[in-house]
């Protein structure tokens, strides 16, 4: 029989590492650029995730963090937790999300999943919640979270999926972007919304 927990867990762990390895080799300056115009920026993901973390698996079940992150407020609502202070260094997020991993993977080795938890912020009558619910919807957010990693690293310096590859490198790439440009540039010279096929 299929052990879900271990399966979701190392699911996550997958997830986690792929978010970590988009800041290796990278500058202050790349981890914390935004590069969409809702400030989307690599570190700020990782701060982001690490917070979801103590969230889904700390708080939610009474098991607080080892360290209270520095970004932490009472109402999480006001925390800044999408990009990086001057003095929170990469160092400091990337060891608050390596911590508030291995705070996560101790409450999942210590709970079942249907353990009982309560997520205060959530939104009345829909606070309660289980260990397995919380479990599935973090692999959620930190697949969601990587997928954006992996966009914002392309935009910096054209590395793409998990071994890191430079798209511009390949022969497929370039021949896909070009072939992806010459449809667009179809429609933008029909000057209509996309409801008919190049020829």
């Amino acid at each position: 029989m299929t052990d879900l927990k271990a399966v979701l867990l190392a699911d996550l762990r997958r997830r986690r590492e792929v978010m970590l390895a988009k800041l290796d080799g990278l500058s202050e300056y790349d981890r914390r650029r935004p590069l969409t115009p809702t400030g989307t920026n690599l570190l700020g993901l990782v701060k982001h995730l690490a917070g979801c973390e103590y969230g889904h698996f700390g708080d939610a079940f009474g098991r607080c963090a080892y360290e209270r992150p520095s970004w932490f407020r009472d109402d999480p609502y006001t925390e800044i937790d999408m990009w990086a202070t001057p003095d929170e260094s990469s160092d400091y997020i990337t060891g608050t999300y390596r911590q508030a991993c291995a705070h996560s993977d101790a409450t999942i080795a210590d709970l079942e999943l249907d353990r009982p938890g309560h997520v205060a912020h959530w939104a009345e009558g829909h606070r309660e919640t289980t260990l397995g619910v919380l479990l599935v919807g973090m692999v959620g957010e930190t697949a969601q979270h990587a997928g954006h990693a992996d966009i914002i690293r392309e935009l910096i310096d054209g590395r793409i999926g998990d071994d890191g590859s430079v798209a511009a490198d390949s022969t497929y790439w370039r021949d896909q972007l070009g072939e992806a440009q010459a449809v667009a540039d179809h429609f933008r010279a029909a000057g209509e919304a996309g409801t008919t096929r190049p020829s």
